[in-house]
């Protein structure tokens, strides 16, 4: 029995997210096993999140989110900086 790299896509089937399943998917190769998961599945948001995914798409390759994707997200200090929750007077 052969091993498969595990590549798992996140995804909420917006058009950015398309382009990604069609990127992986044309990249992959015989070793590699793509599974594209349905962000609106409450089981699949839930392995998102214990994966730390804090947005779409996202791409984990065998359990690990992929170095472009990691730390992506809301971040609240940001917004805080950019005036969220600020008077603007």
């Amino acid at each position: 029995m052969n091993a498969k790299r595990k590549i798992e896509i996140f995804s909420a089937g917006c058009p950015v997210c398309q382009e990604t399943i069609e990127m992986v998917q044309n990249m992959a190769c015989s070793d590699c096993e793509v599974s594209v998961l349905d962000m609106s599945d409450p089981a699949v948001a839930g392995r998102a999140r214990s994966l730390g995914i804090k947005s779409v798409p996202t791409v984990s390759i065998d359990g690990k989110l992929a170095n472009c994707c990691a730390g992506r997200g809301p971040d609240e200090a940001v917004l805080k900086a950019a005036g969220i929750g600020q008077p603007l007077s």
